[in-house]
């Protein structure tokens, strides 16, 4: 009876791979139509892929830990009457390696070695690069070290080291000729003498202007060789608690560190009064909820705001590639949203220009609830040009945000709190009690400019004090 082949799924148009958290059925299980198979991750969001029928799960792809394209086959069912059918016998292992190493790596993929590594195999290696169970099984039986890892080139999603690519190493290893030292003058055979090499890069010195220049013929100045800053190695005194990291927070750790080093932050702060804005919603909440059947709050106020904003400056709604700025037709707007475990995922709101307000609020609720609840689909994290976080859920006043990569721009609205201001009247200056806020922009400056990131989070504050109280849903 024929096979019915199952193909990791289309889980949006941005999202090319997922990894195998976790097969849920072991081969020879009975499986039911649209019963979890497997649990897999992409990004941010874990998600399972169903059975299309009800049959029996004859072969499994794709391990645990297992990085797989979209598309890829991760596994073969067949209908309940192959239940019957003997499971395929496990191949013998070789009694010896192949010598001419090209059959070698599978062999060692499905019976490792028994020689172990010298040293335990971190899940996160010196330079950042996180290492899935399946890659550090394979490395701690064939006895690769971390440094061995550490230079092998990943092909996965941010350069991580897949299956294949520490398979496809293990063959070459030790093939490397080993640079001999440089022999005596007038010392041993020209037979002997290793062959040249490549010559080595010469490095670039960068002159600090208005340093001297170089004088033809003088020794040549030290140069410092900058290397990538390494975390500290930081020892637990008796009694601290250890805590792993979950996959998304390891994931939220390497997205952060990664956009400050991508992009040279700047942050600009504006104090908006949003009395206008807060008595309005004091007036609408009841009616609004009676007719809607939904909460208002203030958020998808700020992000029809920054929508208009985005549309009079289109300049801040742009990704950047190499030295090419690619400007954004959608109005994509993410917004940050905490997670009971603590930690953040950032639902996006497609075309948001194009909602009004009772839209907006439908949709901020809507991912909100499901965000707590887990239950996002991968597209719906996808494909932002602009993030607003509410710092002020938390009561800060204001707070400096991490850009969303590849986003050029992030602005994070602060508490709203009373406070006396001087207002300007015909009869002359007045102090007042109002309800002010801050806002936050931090923007990208290789492409945004101190005037346009300025601008724009002024032109956001505007259309927030100008906010009608008369003003209808």
């Amino acid at each position: 009876m024929a096979h019915i082949e199952i193909l990791l799924p289309k889980m949006g148009e941005s999202v090319a791979e997922a990894t195998i958290i976790k097969w849920l059925k072991n081969e020879g299980d009975a499986v039911a139509a649209d019963e979890p198979m497997v649990e897999i991750a992409t990004d941010k969001v874990d998600s399972e892929v169903p059975a299309p029928q009800d049959g029996i799960l004859l072969k499994r792809l794709v391990n645990d830990g297992d990085v797989v394209k979209v598309g890829q086959p991760i596994a073969h069912i067949g209908t309940a009457a192959d239940a019957k059918a003997p499971a395929p016998a496990p191949a013998p292992a070789a009694s010896a390696p192949a010598t001419n190493g090209h059959h070698a790596a599978p062999v060692a993929a499905a019976r490792p070695s028994a020689v172990a590594s010298d040293g335990p195999v971190e899940r996160t290696g010196p330079s950042g690069k996180f290492y899935s169970p399946l890659v550090r099984n394979i490395a701690q039986s064939e006895g690769v070290t971390m440094n061995e890892l550490e230079s092998i080139a990943g092909s996965g999603q941010g350069g991580r080291v897949t299956k294949k690519d520490i398979l496809d190493y293990l063959p070459n290893r030790g093939t490397q000729p080993v640079a001999a030292s440089t022999p005596a003058a007038g010392a041993g055979s020209s037979a002997q003498a290793p062959m040249p090499s490549a010559p080595a890069p010469v490095p670039t010195v960068h002159v600090s202007p208005g340093a001297p220049a170089p004088v033809p013929g003088a020794p040549a100045p030290a140069v410092q060789i900058q290397t990538k800053p390494q975390a500290p190695k930081v020892a637990p005194a008796p009694g601290d608690e250890l805590i792993e990291m979950d996959r998304m927070r390891k994931l939220i750790a390497d997205h952060m560190v990664m956009s400050k080093s991508v992009s040279p932050h700047v942050t600009s702060f504006v104090e908006a009064d949003v009395t206008n804005l807060v008595l309005w919603r004091e007036r609408v909440k009841a009616a609004f909820e009676k007719r809607e059947g939904e909460k208002i709050t203030f958020t998808p106020v700020f992000i029809m705001a920054i929508a208009q904003a985005i549309k009079e400056m289109p300049m801040i709604n742009v990704q950047v590639d190499g030295h090419t700025i690619i400007k954004k037709k959608d109005i994509n707007i993410g917004m940050a949203a905490a997670l009971p475990s603590g930690n953040l995922i950032v639902p996006v709101i497609k075309n948001a220009d194009r909602l009004n307000l009772t839209g907006l609020a439908k949709a901020v609720n809507d991912l909100a609830k499901r965000a707590r609840e887990g239950k996002l689909s991968p597209d719906e994290i996808g494909n932002g040009t602009y993030t607003v976080t509410n710092v002020g859920t938390f009561g800060n006043v204001l707070g400096t945000p991490i850009i969303n990569q590849p986003q050029v721009a992030i602005m994070a609205t602060g508490a709203i709190r009373k406070k006396p201001a001087v207002l300007e009247t015909p009869t002359g200056d007045v102090i007042a009690i109002r309800h002010l806020m801050f806002l936050s922009h931090s923007y990208d400056h290789r492409v945004v400019d101190g005037a346009l990131g300025g601008k724009f989070v002024r032109r956001v504050a505007d259309i927030l004090e100008n906010w009608s109280v008369d003003q209808e849903f």
